[in-house]
């Protein structure tokens, strides 16, 4: 009953973090709900760089790559590096979830560091990048919480489940709770790092607005990528856990 109500308290927790707002956001009223419209609609124009640089890369593959489609063989090569030494050799199905999920969240954490997105007048509200978004973020989280999931569900069937009583079970309430604090850590990891970056910005562009501020973005753009690769990473490895029930 404990680990019950941990667990509920925990779900409840997302929903209440759902509702965190640090600046002003713009919504859309879709019924009965709110939709942060500011999220969405950068998310979009990630979506868009992302399959607008993919089709014009490799619209036209060479058997010696050059140029673009060069550079996305080498992210390609990268990603499914991480995935195969992250999830071991049946790696090659998560390849397109693990890529995804990385090239996602980096677009996404360089934008807010490079595109003035703030210089677009909203009718109340200011765009933000995505994962500048707590909810982004723990959408993120519970997608990989369920790719793990099906992931050993698919490999061991019903047995995934005796992970939980590994190696004794008086370790099962701590083995369950485990399943809940792995989505809260991924998506406070991320939103809690470029939140925090664009707020330093932001600070230091108000009180020295010439050239201090530079060494901290460029550190930002670092920050950034290390982030996604971070979450990407971990996505790997929760999979390759719940596959192998070790890792």
């Amino acid at each position: 009953m404990n680990v019950l109500s941990c667990s509920i308290n925990t779900l409840k927790g997302f929903y209440d973090i759902s509702g965190v707002e640090v600046g002003q956001h713009f919504y859309w009223q879709i019924g009965g709900f709110q939709v942060h419209g500011q999220v969405l609609i950068t998310s979009w124009v990630v979506i868009a760089i992302l399959l607008g640089s993919a089709t014009i890369a490799v619209r036209n593959p060479q058997t010696i790559p050059t140029g673009g489609q060069n550079f996305f063989e080498y992210v390609l090569e990268f990603i499914r590096d991480v995935s195969k030494t992250q999830i071991g050799e049946e790696y090659g199905p998560w390849v397109p979830f693990i890529g995804t999920t990385f090239l996602f969240i980096f677009v996404s954490n360089w934008s807010g560091a490079l595109l003035p997105w703030k210089i677009i007048e909203l009718p109340h509200g200011e765009l933000a990048a995505p994962t500048n978004d707590i909810n982004t973020t723990v959408a993120l989280a519970l997608l990989t919480s369920a790719a793990y999931f099906y992931a050993g569900l698919a490999k061991k069937g019903l047995s995934y489940f005796g992970k939980y009583i590994q190696p004794t079970p008086i370790l099962l309430p701590i083995n369950i709770l485990e399943d809940f604090t792995k989505p809260l850590s991924l998506s406070f990891r991320l939103f809690g790092n470029i939140l925090a970056d664009e707020l330093v910005v932001v600070v230091l562009v108000s009180l020295v607005p010439l050239v201090v501020p530079i060494p901290v973005m460029f550190l930002g753009l670092f920050t950034s990528g290390i982030q996604a690769l971070i979450f990407a990473t971990l996505a790997a490895a929760y999979i390759g856990e719940s596959m192998e029930g070790h890792h």
